[in-house]
């Protein structure tokens, strides 16, 4: 792990070299000092195996901005994205229950300096849950927040560009291309993963009669607009997910839904069940895996998580997970319509390996691991407050990495609320390739009983004038890829 320096620009611009001709300036030494900024410590207890990982409460809803003062961040953090901008960095955040995006500036040491809401209540007009940072680095195009609306068949993907601050906040960014879903994430693959195509991955969080879907847009490389829709079915057109057996691979396919961009979400959910697509109890976060070397079949290799949902209403029959999965699909190496699918972690089997698993949401899959965030849906069966488990893709061992600390003999944060699982997680992504430092993590947190008058309609919309949840963001430095 590369050691931080706190050293003043002026000397990390002076250092040269000490080659033979003398003249090699050696690279600007790194600014970024990790610290924690925020007056509110973190939530987070390390588990066995972890604790030598440092945390840092970045910021939260009870902190101020030297350089936008009257900014409050939101409550519900979710999907997330960084990008850097000159010598300064960008973080893009869902703050779902406000209906709202938030950008944040960090400065050339990653403190934390200025907020802005760059979409709000009016403009969202839904949720807005898990999010993907499309770069042309990675994906081919961007920079723009890939952010899914979640409230409802009806919701819409949203885009909001990195110049977000140029937009009006109130005005809606859909992109009706990907069509109309309960989404939870849209995954744009690697660049490389179909170099002839954008293609990208949507969650289907939906628990209604039709279940969620895995569904997908494909189109010419960075057309957000003029592509086709597509939902995940087995071959044999068995729609049923606990029929998805764990140890068993399958083989699947997608199917286009017509007029996909013009249908309706009621629309394109009965033709999903016309079309036999699986229907999974809520699709929720997808993940491609990373390849240290390039690789492209890494890129195609995707994780997704299904959250479960209780066994009663529509999920009576328990045709549906109850307490979450987690699945891989394999692409084909050419035709992105083709792939193999299998169940690797399974929640409602509970004396196997993930016997513990209160509802798997968000995801997050690196070279060597899938880290896997729980939401527990409060069934009234919890054991312990929500977990992240560390998968080891080789091995295939499931540990737990960390605990969400309520912190409930404070008094402050709990009330009046303090069951086990209250609280969930959002987005954890890698930023360690962005800032420079290995093995370090932007981590969401949603205390979900963490409520003040102060953080009622902080988004400036007029959608979510009494939502007044607080929330907070961690980073994590030194977590194993």
């Amino acid at each position: 792990m590369k050691k931080i320096l706190s050293i003043s620009l002026l000397s990390a611009i002076a250092l040269t070299s000490c080659s033979e001709d003398g003249n090699k300036d050696t690279p600007a030494l790194s600014m970024i000092k990790l610290e924690n900024h925020s007056v509110t410590p973190d939530f987070l207890t390390a588990k066995a195996g972890f604790e030598s990982v440092e945390k840092f409460s970045l910021f939260g809803s009870a902190d101020t901005f030297e350089d936008t003062p009257n900014f409050i961040f939101g409550g519900s953090a979710d999907g997330a994205g960084l990008i850097k901008e000159g010598s300064n960095y960008q973080f893009f955040v869902n703050n779902e229950d406000n209906f709202a995006v938030a950008r944040i500036t960090m400065d050339e040491t990653f403190k934390p300096v200025a907020g802005a809401y760059v979409l709000n209540s009016d403009g969202a007009g839904t949720r807005m849950c898990s999010a993907t940072m499309a770069t042309p680095e990675e994906h081919g195009f961007g920079p723009v927040f890939l952010t899914a609306g979640e409230s409802g068949p009806e919701s819409q993907i949203q885009g909001v560009f990195a110049n977000a601050d140029a937009l009006d906040a109130a005005v809606p960014r859909p992109l009706a291309a990907l069509g109309r879903w309960n989404a939870e994430n849209a995954l744009p693959l690697h660049k490389t993963a179909y170099p002839n195509n954008t293609v990208i991955l949507i969650g289907d969080d939906d628990s209604g009669t039709y279940g969620g879907q895995v569904a997908m847009y494909v189109g010419k490389p960075g057309d957000l607009n003029n592509g086709k829709v597509y939902v995940l079915r087995r071959v044999d057109q068995n729609p049923t997910e606990m029929d998805v057996v764990e140890g068993t691979t399958y083989d699947v396919e997608f199917v286009e839904i017509p007029n996909a961009n013009t249908n309706t979400g009621a629309q394109n959910n009965e033709l999903s069940q016309q079309l036999k697509s699986i229907a999974f109890g809520r699709v929720e976060d997808l993940d491609y895996r990373k390849s240290p070397n390039g690789s492209p079949a890494a890129y195609r290799e995707i994780y997704f998580n299904v959250t479960g949902q209780n066994n009663s209403g529509n999920n009576a029959d328990y045709s549906r997970s109850k307490y979450g999965r987690v699945y891989k699909l394999v692409m084909d190496d050419r035709d992105p319509l083709k792939g193999k699918l299998e169940v690797i972690l399974d929640g409602d089997n509970r004396n196997g390996k993930a016997k513990t698993f209160q509802n798997p949401d968000n995801i997050t899959v690196t070279e060597n691991f899938i880290y896997v965030k729980e939401d527990p849906n409060g069934y009234g069966d919890e054991t312990h407050d929500a977990y992240i488990y560390q998968y080891n893709i080789a091995t295939k061992d499931l540990k737990v990495a960390f605990e969400l600390d309520h912190r409930r003999s404070e008094g402050i944060y709990s009330a009046p609320d303090s069951r086990l699982g209250g609280w969930e997680y959002g987005a954890m992504i890698d930023i360690s390739e962005t800032i420079g430092e290995p093995n370090t993590f932007m981590l969401c947190i949603q205390p979900h009983t963490w409520r003040d008058d102060k953080f009622k309609g902080v988004d400036g919309g007029t959608r979510r004038p009494n939502e007044n949840q607080g929330s907070q963001i961690v980073v994590l430095r030194g977590l194993a890829k």
